[in-house]
């Protein structure tokens, strides 16, 4: 499998590609050429005789199967073949003895699929605007399956008449629009998975898709004569002495898209201010360098703005409070500093001290193994440095952390970070609202998630929600927060479906020294932080042109920290995590 074998990705990660057959009742065959004397992982088989009608069938005629399923092993069909269900199918049509004979062979050739155990069915496009009885006859027939997946196929430019693709014509209908409609009327069913046919917008990144089916003439000749793609098609497959198979120059290109892209590490979600992270948690957060770069690059800027070279000697003291391991107190400036590092984890205080031990700096640096929020320093800071930031800014507690160690700064003294911003953006993420849904309760469409998003359509640009500014000397501070939001869909995006938002921030650590993974203006090479999705308990969708009216909150209990947020245009959902019932930080 030549698209699945590639370093750094996981097994579920990986790529396959096959190729769409034509009815050969010789299967075993059909797998030979295309698999076995070639790299293709699996087929796309018709399981019917296109031929085939109901009515045609004689009574008690033994229904004409591509082939017996003794002449595969279980093995081999479930993982080499796909399949396909005859094309003429049209369960909307206002021919009754059509629509009535494409239910019952619907219906035959998916029995048919599910006792081969196949993974997979590929299901032929809706043949025009409607599909409302096409989509009662397939959530009937996802009741009754386990394990067996429905893909429908749908082609990405599409007319009444699936003729001449013009998109000015009258007859032309949004391929988005119709999938949608099929994907409601199924009760946003987590198993049919729309297939665009060439080429995708950006609405379909965010939708269950499963594979894409490139037609052979959607592909170029490059200058040395092998076939490749338009970058278009390219952006569709990064959102892989025989006989030699004609097609296997277009699996060597599909695969070498694949090899070109970069693995998505993983991450989990967890609440420091209430736990304490184990030791492969920080390996993980300390192999990010560019993270420490930028705050070494910051600490180093303000120490030149405290402390001119021409005063080096003086003593600059600097604390760094949530010390974790030691890599942000590791910087060498050149100037005289007394540092203290605030850890609260005993165990994380255990690996300082050997730190402190293994590169001399005994009497510079002081351990402090306490609670930054309880602890009576002894003296103030001139550069108070933290590593608190959450993948939403604040949602790790660092306001209400940086308040409380807030009297451990001179007057003057430097906060780094000096400020941060959360953002929200819409998107559909039709992956991960299915997830959420398959909790069934609304605790889990009431939760914060820290996810790496991989399989969304962003809808529209960012836009700014809350901003803590430190040191904060305000004599009526609260760390709660209401914003009022309002975003645009491009009316060229078409219609949309929206899940719930994206969450970022961005860091302003000193001047402009800045952090963050906000699309717009993301650290390179910044994965310590994956952005956090919040849900919709009902998805909303957006028509061309309409406003999405948000509202955002941070609220502030005696021990705990929760946001609420709801739509109230283009119509209203109900406050999601009122009182924060369902999720919150601990205090």
């Amino acid at each position: 499998m030549p698209l699945g074998e590639k370093a750094g990705f996981e097994k579920s990660q990986s790529r396959y590609c096959g190729v769409e057959t034509e009815f050969n009742d010789n299967v075993p065959q059909l797998l030979n050429f295309n698999l076995f004397t070639s790299a293709f992982d699996f087929v796309v088989a018709s399981l019917m005789n296109p031929s085939y009608r109901p009515s045609l069938l004689e009574k008690d005629g033994v229904l004409p199967f591509a082939a017996s399923d003794l002449v595969l092993s279980p093995s081999q069909w479930s993982s080499h073949v796909v399949g396909k269900i005859s094309s003429w199918i049209d369960l909307d049509s206002k021919d009754e003895t059509l629509r009535t004979a494409s239910e019952t062979t619907l219906k035959q050739e998916i029995a048919w699929a599910n006792h081969l155990s196949i993974q997979a069915c590929i299901l032929p496009s809706p043949k025009g605007a409607s599909c409302v009885n096409y989509a009662r006859c397939v959530n009937q027939i996802l009741l009754g399956l386990n394990n067996m997946h429905l893909w429908l196929r749908i082609p990405l430019v599409k007319t009444d008449d699936d003729d001449v693709m013009d998109v000015n014509s009258t007859s032309f209908i949004d391929s988005w629009e119709l999938w949608n409609a099929f994907r409601l009327l199924c009760e946003h069913h987590s198993q049919p998975s729309s297939l665009p046919s060439v080429n995708s917008f950006g609405r379909w990144f965010g939708e269950p898709v499963t594979a894409a089916i490139i037609n052979m003439d959607s592909f170029l000749t490059n200058g040395w004569g092998y076939p490749c793609l338009s970058k278009c098609h390219q952006k569709l497959i990064t959102g892989d002495s025989l006989r030699r198979h004609p097609l296997r120059p277009f699996l060597d290109y599909v695969g070498f898209l694949f090899r070109s892209m970069d693995p998505i590490p993983e991450q989990e979600r967890f609440e420091p201010l209430m736990d304490n992270l184990e030791a492969q948690t920080y390996e993980t957060f300390e192999r990010n360098s560019k993270k420490y770069i930028q705050y070494q690059r910051a600490i180093s800027k303000a120490l030149l703005d405290r402390v001119p070279d021409e005063e080096a000697s003086a003593v600059t003291v600097l604390m760094v409070v949530g010390a974790g391991r030691g890599p942000l107190a590791a910087e060498e400036t050149g100037h005289k500093l007394k540092v203290y590092a605030v850890e609260k984890n005993p165990n994380a205080v255990v690996t300082l001290h050997s730190l402190v031990k293994l590169e001399g700096w005994e009497d510079i640096v002081t351990i402090i193994s306490c609670d930054m929020r309880y602890w009576d320093a002894s003296e103030k800071s001139d550069i108070l440095v933290s590593e608190l930031l959450g993948s939403f800014g604040d949602n790790e507690l660092s306001p209400e952390c940086l308040d409380g160690a807030q009297r451990f700064l001179k007057q003057d003294g430097i906060s780094i970070p000096s400020s941060y911003t959360s953002f929200i953006q819409p998107v559909t993420a039709a992956k991960l609202y299915n997830d959420v849904k398959s909790h069934k309760d609304l605790v889990h469409f009431e939760t914060a998630y820290v996810v790496k998003l991989h399989n969304v359509a962003r809808l529209a640009p960012s836009q700014t929600v809350f901003t803590f500014t430190h040191p904060d000397y305000s004599t009526k501070k609260s760390n709660q927060r209401y914003k009022r939001l309002q975003f645009e869909i491009p009316c060229d995006t078409g219609s949309a479906m929206v899940h719930g938002f994206a969450g970022h921030f961005d860091a302003k650590l000193y001047k402009d020294v800045h952090l963050g993974i906000e699309p717009s203006t993301a650290t390179p090479n910044m994965f310590s932080w994956f952005a956090m999705f919040f849900p919709f308990r009902t998805p909303v969708c957006i028509k061309p042109g309409s406003p999405l009216e948000v509202h955002f909150w941070r609220c502030c209990g005696s021990s705990k920290v929760w946001y609420e947020w709801c739509v109230t245009s283009p119509n209203s959902l109900a406050i999601h995590n009122i009182s924060g019932r369902s999720f919150w930080v601990g205090l």
